[in-house]
């Protein structure tokens, strides 16, 4: 858990990206609801990058229609896991190649991380809050070839959790809940990791092999 570990400061010294949404993409969630939040989902995961506006709009739109919360934390969700399969084939197909140019100088520890901790180290990215370079890890799976099964898994339950939280969130607590992922990212982050450990823990419990006897 080491990497995870400098991944996650290296994600509590970075300052919060600027949203910026084209209007097109605006007039589309604001007329389509939950329709609007899964295309958003699977262009920021796919070809496009909104860094927070997942989040942000899932906030706003459980806010104005509690009951409706479900739904579009599972819009979001589905979005999210479908854009990332389509960086993950492209992966596959390209190769290390397009590996190593994503990931530059990082490239020799995810391998390695990734390679000890496939479905972990997805689970951990996508649970985790911007600005984690998560594409890294997404394009990191499919070039070194991590089962499509694993990768599926990882990242539904990481992202499920992340976006049924904030759906949560925003039902209890309103325009705060907004304010608090903003203002409080190093609690966020902490919290984010707890639950990655503890499913660590519990996934290397479920795995481990029974001791042999003779």
């Amino acid at each position: 858990m080491r990497a995870l570990l400098s991944l996650s400061i290296t994600l509590m010294q970075s300052p919060i990206p600027q949203i910026h949404l084209p209007h097109w993409l605006q007039a589309i969630v604001a007329s389509t609801g939950g329709l609007g939040l899964l295309l958003i989902a699977f262009l920021d995961s796919s070809v496009l990058t909104f860094p927070v506006i997942n989040d942000l709009l899932l906030i706003d739109l459980s806010i104005q229609h509690p009951a409706r919360m479900p739904y579009y934390a599972a819009m979001a969700t589905l979005g999210s896991v479908g854009g990332c399969l389509v960086d993950y084939y492209l992966a596959r197909k390209g190769g290390e190649a397009m590996f190593h140019k994503h990931a530059g100088r990082r490239a020799r520890h995810i391998h390695a991380w990734i390679n000890r901790n496939g479905f972990v180290s997805i689970l951990a990215t996508a649970l985790l809050p911007p600005p984690t370079p998560f594409k890294i890890f997404v394009i990191a799976a499919g070039a070194l070839e991590m089962p499509v099964r694993t990768f599926v898994l990882g990242l539904t339950i990481a992202r499920a959790l992340r976006f049924f939280g904030e759906g949560i969130l925003a039902v209890k607590y309103g325009d705060q809940g907004t304010q608090y992922l903003l203002t409080h990212k190093l609690e966020v982050t902490g919290i984010a990791l707890g639950v990655v450990l503890a499913l660590y823990l519990a996934s290397r419990l479920a795995f481990r092999q029974p001791a042999s006897t003779t």
